[in-house]
């Protein structure tokens, strides 16, 4: 032994391992034979140690390890828990891109428990792979923790999801006859009010919601039980059922372990799915977000129909500028899930026999998708739509000023001679009014009667 190193050997040989590191020589290994890419997800190591330290309490019920070592396994964990993140990580410095299986985390978690046992009591050995890992392994526990993780982040996702719903449904409420100029094709269409216009962007959200929900179920499987290939070999009876409980009381969510091990293993099509519905997600959260934009273009040459609140100096050499940030920010995490998705898509092809060997990718790119569309969720309805005010005066000048309001005439003088007052209005230069009159087909009194922008809205039907 060296100052800075211990000497520890595992079954392929000796490993020089930091001195004061509680992990031990597969996780050295690991760490010296990948050490490119970002560190495994937290999220991935709690679930892991709280899987074990459920399994530590059911091998003890079924008596399948020996209490004392179960009870220390057990109080290891609960150490290791109680740690900040900052102080946790130290002892878990592998990274996403190595084994497909996570082998190399599950062990690096086997180890750093093991170690943090023998410094809580080191008459009691225990070792990584017998007692820690005792009816587990990686090919498992990994998937385990990933439904569990993913659950999880949906759970979290859904609460971000329902305050955006609540923000915006105050904004249709509060301008639900404050009438605008429609546009389809990005060219004028017929008014609607903007409250009107909102409804739509929460329809669709409330739709994204009732997806996460109705597929988050696929979820509530776990893989625990079928251990190496899906048979269940050294796993006790009701060993996966004692640990899906206990999950489920930790958690707040029903899980089971009542699933076809073999799938679990092998596919994670419950993943690729639900991101599915968070990529659905980002897709309206954009095209939202993108309108917001558009409409808040200005303030002086463009749409200028919404004002946003000014969160932040815009430009650097430009005073006075208030850009869109919070919907940049959420279009761009858009992105980043649509790519995402495409990674999920991939690593859930390649189940190849009886083990899917891009869980770590996978399950990383899932819990970023939901981690980044939770937090600019939230950004986007509290700095950006609960301050978000119409320019009404605005509004009603385009109004004013489009022709497609001549679709009210259409069902009394026809779908031509409407259409030739508008282009002549167009041409000329004229308001559509102007048009109408000169047309001879419609008197003033008429045309105030039937192009009314508040009635083309129906909103009172």
């Amino acid at each position: 032994m060296t100052e800075d190193y211990r000497i520890e050997s595992d079954t392929i040989g000796e490993v020089k391992i930091p001195v004061n590191a509680l992990w031990g020589a597969q996780t050295e290994r690991s760490r010296n034979n990948f050490p490119t890419g970002a560190k495994m997800p937290l999220e991935i190591i709690k679930a892991l140690l709280q899987i074990k330290k459920a399994a530590a309490i059911a091998n003890k019920e079924v008596e399948a390890i020996d209490g004392k070592k179960a009870d220390l396994i057990v109080e290891a964990i609960d150490t290791l828990l109680a740690l900040s993140d900052e102080d946790l990580r130290k002892d878990f410095p592998l990274v996403v891109y190595q084994t497909g299986s996570g082998t190399q985390t599950n062990m690096n978690v086997n180890e750093v428990v093991a170690h943090q046992a023998a410094k809580i009591n080191a008459d009691i050995e225990i070792l990584p792979n017998d007692d820690v890992n005792h009816g587990q392994s990686s090919n498992d526990i990994f998937p385990t923790a990933m439904n569990l993780t993913a659950a999880a982040a949906v759970n979290r996702l859904e609460a971000s999801l329902q305050h955006l719903i609540d923000e915006l449904k105050q904004k249709q409420e509060k301008y639900w006859t404050t009438v605008k100029i429609g546009r389809t094709h990005l060219q004028d269409a017929t008014p609607l009010t903007f409250g009107q216009e909102v409804s739509g962007w929460v329809s669709a959200l409330e739709h994204d919601l009732d997806y996460l929900k109705t597929l988050g179920q696929t979820l509530s499987e776990i893989a625990m039980g079928g251990t190496a290939v899906g048979t269940g070999l050294n796993a006790a009876p009701h060993f996966a059922d004692i640990i899906a409980e206990k999950m489920s009381d930790l958690y707040n969510l029903k899980f089971t372990a009542d699933s076809n091990k073999f799938y679990g293993l092998a596919h994670h099509s419950g993943l690729n799915v639900v991101h599915g519905a968070i990529k659905t997600l980002a897709s309206d959260l954009m095209k939202i977000a993108n309108d917001v934009r558009f409409l808040a273009s200005g303030p002086r040459a463009g749409y200028n129909e919404l004002n946003i609140p000014a969160n932040e100096p815009g430009s650097s050499i430009m005073p006075g500028k208030v850009n869109s940030t919070q919907a940049e920010a959420i279009t761009m995490a858009a992105v980043r899930v649509m790519g995402n998705d495409v990674v999920v898509n991939v690593a859930s092809s390649q189940g190849n026999f009886e083990m899917n060997v891009y869980k770590p990718v996978l399950i990383d790119a899932f819990l970023e998708s939901a981690e980044l569309l939770e937090g600019t969720m939230r950004g986007f309805a509290d700095k950006m739509i609960a301050g978000l005010t119409v320019n009404a005066e605005r509004m009603e000048e385009l109004v004013d000023n489009s022709l497609m309001t001549v679709t009210a005439l259409s069902p009394h003088i026809g779908y031509h001679e409407s259409a030739t007052i508008a282009q002549t209005a167009e041409k000329e230069g004229t308001t559509l009014k102007v048009a109408a009159l000169k047309s001879g087909l419609v008197t003033e009194e008429q045309f105030d009667q039937w192009v009314v922008p508040i009635d083309m809205t129906n909103i009172n039907k």
